[in-house]
């Protein structure tokens, strides 16, 4: 093509290893020079990678360059990979592409490599790396494709897959969904698959889910729904679109179809609940596992006998409403063996039903048997709800919770006099959206916490002339075992005394402070971070530190922007001395650092060499202001460090609005 370079002899024999890669003897591929070997990975297929890489890793050569290239492939030129292991990049490559490949969709990456993608040897590999499942009900041909031609991948699968995300409703009447529920009834019952993420809203899925999979609890609705005019029990279908659908009464029932779509009732007698016919050996129910396992599977299991029960251990619902929350509400007291629970809706929650809720947990936390250490739910109507949860449920190790005051809701609740009895907390996330939080609400929770070792806040404002002062105070004096700090969106402009001697007094491993107006109330902006730099030096177990969007804001903003990325500069002294810090992620994204700031930082940090590779966060930085000084600046940070890096468009306005929110 006219203007095009040619390609040297080089690339030309690179890219004819790609071409002709299967008539190649891979141990030859195998012995090229490793310098070579470094040019040829960013050229190779996906199955070619995943072919060479454990004869590459014997000889002490990473395919990670490789795989980062096929992802940026994937993303675009500007998409930062964030993945430092070999391993890490490599299985993220193979979550994104089995999807898509195997439910047969398509997007830019994958129509262009679709020769070297649809086969079932790339099919088995990827199965190897992913641990998470995605069912899309809807698509029938693929599910059934499992329990025929696609068998050995969907037996593969059963020994990989962890977790299970329910991606659309599923009508348990349905001839077409008896794949499906096959393939479901493989991965939980018979395969390794502890956790269950339920993005859809219908409680009937949620009940046939939950239903003889950790909890006790035989749901009366459902039995109903499983009557048959027989006198058998099927399973009704619900493809509800919201909680406020077909499934907002309850768990109500309907007829069949027709007839030509006749009832294939699904599975697990021996798990369902039997009615006295059973019992007494009268009924042939159509719901056992036989219905499934018998015709489905080609003698993987025996013929005769129960199939065994899957365990529940971990459970996320996304779009959990009032009737979900109450299906899920009575499997609680019973639900022993599980350990995660998240709880989210597109609204807040009501407050009758987070206190429903807190009620079936308390009854679970009561029992010796109980295993359940994270709790995350969201949204919270205020911020009382929060301690409620705590209470009921003491036994918690994590717990997260966002939460959005509703003006119009109930500013507090009438409830007993918090508990004050020290609390097991390792792990505490809350974000909260609200014009006024009050302070007191989560130093209380931090003062019952001294295990506390990871903390997150988002988004806590404060009545006018208010200080988190006493946040910090607190965590100094109550969370000495604390290891990870992120403070988020939260105004820390009159902090700078208690930060300095909070970093005096931890053994912080990592410390983010985002969008915290760091520097606004400082005089001396250049001292002040001084300072902070020399505090964060005596933290020898620092190993992750983030100052990212931290400018000033306001009306002084354009006045003092310059300034404020002038500072970064005195960032590299974190290295300087016979003491410098053990940093080895940084990330100062979204700082409006100019190009000729970058430069001087680059050169300062090659004086100031880090002790290790430094993973350096430069994403979403003008450096289209002046792009040859840019480069030369990343030219310099290269050897020392790893770049995150994206393009900054300096002729789209809202780049500048969007950097200074």
């Amino acid at each position: 093509m006219a203007g095009a370079e040619p390609a040297s002899l080089k690339e030309t024999c690179l890219q004819a290893v790609r071409k002709h890669f299967a008539a190649l003897d891979t141990e030859h591929v195998l012995d090229l020079p490793a310098a070579l070997m470094e040019e040829l990975l960013p050229q190779l297929t996906v199955c070619q990678l995943d072919e060479l890489q454990p004869g590459l890793n014997q000889r002490g050569i990473s395919t990670h360059c490789g795989w980062a290239g096929i992802l940026k492939d994937m993303h675009g030129p500007n998409y930062a990979v964030d993945l430092l292991t070999e391993e890490g990049a490599k299985h993220e490559v193979m979550r994104m592409l089995f999807p898509p490949l195997f439910y047969g969709l398509t997007n830019h990456f994958v129509e262009k490599n679709i020769t070297n993608l649809n086969t079932s040897s790339f099919m088995l590999a990827a199965a190897k790396c992913i641990k998470h499942f995605l069912l899309y009900a809807s698509s029938h041909k693929p599910l059934q494709s499992l329990i025929a031609e696609r068998q050995p991948l969907l037996n593969l699968l059963e020994k990989q897959i962890r977790s299970v995300g329910v991606l659309q409703s599923i009508d348990l009447l349905k001839r077409k969904t008896q794949a499906a529920l096959y393939v479901l009834h493989r991965l939980l019952d018979h395969g390794v698959t502890k956790k269950i993420v339920v993005d859809v809203q219908c409680p009937i899925v949620l009940a046939w889910l939950l239903h003889g999979r950790g909890s006790q609890y035989e749901n009366p609705e459902l039995k109903s729904l499983m009557l048959s005019k027989k006198g058998s029990f099927v399973l009704q279908a619900a493809s509800a679109s919201a909680d406020g659908a077909s499934c907002s009464a309850g768990l109500e029932t309907r007829a069949s179809e027709d007839e030509d779509d006749p009832v294939i009732p699904c599975k697990r007698s021996k798990m369902d609940f039997v009615s006295s016919e059973e019992e007494s050996g009268k009924a042939d129910f159509p719901v056992g596992p036989k219905v499934l396992c018998g015709p489905f599977s080609q003698c993987d299991y025996p013929s005769e006998g129960a199939c065994p029960r899957g365990q529940i251990e971990c459970l996320e619902v996304r779009q959990c409403g009032s009737v979900s929350l109450r299906v899920l509400r009575k499997s609680l007291p019973t639900f022993f063996c599980l350990r995660s629970l998240t709880l989210h809706s597109f609204a807040t929650f009501r407050d009758s039903d987070v206190l429903d809720l807190a009620r079936g947990l308390k009854q679970l936390s009561e029992s010796s048997r109980c295993s359940l250490t994270y709790l995350n739910i969201g949204i919270l109507p205020y911020t009382k709800l929060m301690e409620i949860l705590l209470d009921a449920v003491p036994k918690v190790t994590s717990l997260h919770v966002e939460i959005l005051h509703m003006m119009w809701g109930p500013h507090h609740h009438q409830t007993a006099k918090s508990d004050v009895s020290e609390l097991p907390l390792q792990k505490l996330t809350v974000k909260v959206t609200e014009l006024q939080t009050d302070l007191h609400f989560i130093t209380s929770v931090l003062r019952r916490s001294p295990h506390l070792t990871s903390l997150h806040l988002a988004g806590m404002n404060l009545p006018t002339g208010s200080s988190l002062s006493q946040l910090l105070i607190t965590l100094s004096e109550s969370n000495p075992c604390l290891r990870s700090l992120n403070l988020e969106d939260l105004n820390l402009s009159d902090c700078l005394p208690d930060i300095l001697n909070l970093l005096r007094n931890c053994q912080l491993e990592e410390l983010w402070c985002n969008d915290c107006r760091l520097l606004e109330k400082c005089s001396d902006k250049e001292e002040a971070l001084q300072q902070l730099v020399s505090a964060l030096r005596t933290v020898p177990s620092l190993h992750t530190l983030s100052l990212a969007q931290n400018r000033l804001r306001g009306c002084t903003l354009m006045l003092l922007r310059v300034s404020t990325a002038k500072n970064v500069c005195v960032l590299s002294e974190l290295f300087s001395g016979s003491s410098p810090s053990s940093v080895k992620r940084l990330n100062i994204s979204y700082n409006f650092i100019q190009p000729a700031e970058l430069l001087e930082f680059a050169q300062r940090l090659r004086t100031h060499r880090p002790p290790q590779r430094l993973t350096l966060d430069l994403r979403m930085n003008p450096g289209d202001r002046d792009p040859d000084t840019w480069n030369a600046a990343l030219n310099l940070l290269r050897p020392l460090c790893v770049l995150l890096l994206e393009r900054w468009k300096s002729t789209d306005t809202m780049v500048d609005h969007i950097s200074n929110m």
